[in-house]
């Protein structure tokens, strides 16, 4: 038996489609749609009867290397790839959610996903219950009948407050609801949250996963095949799917990411505690400081490090 491939050797080989040139480097596929043999294989292929690429919204080679891929790093069964982070969300809530539908989710997201559940989905009839993240008592407390979706972000953005995945996981299931987790600053390099239960690990892969300000994109990775079938299927019709060179450029950028989510780490850590002596500096929120109120949480469900994000008050304000 074959030892597993280690996460940066998946990073890097992982999912990668060669064509008959044999090429070394993951080949950008810029095409609008894909050519057939005849006008019954075309009729075939749209109808689903044969499995082919026949048009770059409904999906298209780089992009789905990089949807496997990223759902081979996060230890799941399906990736859909989308065109920002939010577009991932919107994503997420219209194929989990429909009007009479109710949300749990951490007021410590980021403020565009809190636009998006407490006030945009609103109009359709979805209500939303905001609880603070580090409270399972709110969480359970929020829980009703027609509860459907469980959403956070950990570490939050932007105080890094460190939900406690597994044990909110266990609440959403208990009450029939899926769980939802934004794994933008942690990246799977730190934290997989599948495995800590969650049914979906979101990304705005704008973010770290790009790690140069290049390029907007999103991705969502299910835990089970069917979850990710339901998304893709929306998202070929709403369109709301990832384009070819942002996904190539993701596919370049994930070869290194272990790399860069390592040192940032290293040095997030190092200014943190700088930041933690200073005598202008009133507090410095940082899971991977022991000063930090969910830092034995951050270690036990986070490896490698705690993130490159740092925040602080200053004193005086």
């Amino acid at each position: 038996m074959s030892k597993p491939k280690a996460f940066t050797t998946r990073a890097i080989r992982g999912s990668h489609y060669r064509s008959q040139y044999r090429e070394h480097s993951p080949a950008l596929h810029l095409t609008s749609s894909f050519t057939f043999e005849s006008a019954a294989q075309a009729a075939d292929i749209f109808a689903e009867r044969e499995q082919a690429f026949q048009y770059s919204r409904f999906g298209n080679p780089t992009v789905q290397a990089f949807e496997e891929r990223m759902a081979d790093l996060e230890g799941g069964a399906r990736g859909t790839a989308t065109s920002t982070g939010m577009s991932a969300v919107l994503t997420l809530a219209l194929a989990t959610l429909e009007a009479g539908d109710h949300v749990v989710c951490s007021r410590n997201c980021f403020g565009s996903i809190l636009n998006l559940f407490s006030k945009t989905l609103a109009k359709y009839r979805i209500e939303t219950t905001l609880v603070e993240l580090t409270d399972l008592d709110a969480w359970r407390a929020a829980m009703r009948p027609n509860t459907r979706l469980l959403f956070l972000e950990s570490p939050s953005n932007p105080l890094l407050a460190i939900g406690d995945i597994a044990a909110i996981a266990e609440i959403a299931h208990a009450g029939g609801a899926k769980l939802a987790v934004d794994n933008c600053f942690a990246t799977p390099v730190l934290q997989r949250p599948l495995a800590l239960g969650a049914d979906y690990s979101v990304h705005s892969a704008t973010k770290y996963i790009d790690g140069q300000g290049r390029a907007l994109g999103g991705i969502i990775v299910s835990k089970a095949e069917e979850d990710g079938t339901a998304l893709y299927q929306l998202m070929r019709g709403i369109g709301t799917g990832l384009g070819a060179f942002e996904a190539w450029l993701y596919l370049k950028s994930l070869e290194t990411l272990a790399l860069r989510v390592r040192a940032h780490s290293a040095n997030a850590l190092h200014v943190a505690r700088w930041l933690e002596a200073h005598p202008a500096v009133a507090r410095v929120y940082y899971p991977g400081l022991e000063s930090h109120p969910q830092h034995a949480l951050a270690a036990k469900q986070m490896h490698g490090g705690f993130g490159g994000m740092v925040s602080f008050d200053v004193k005086g304000g």
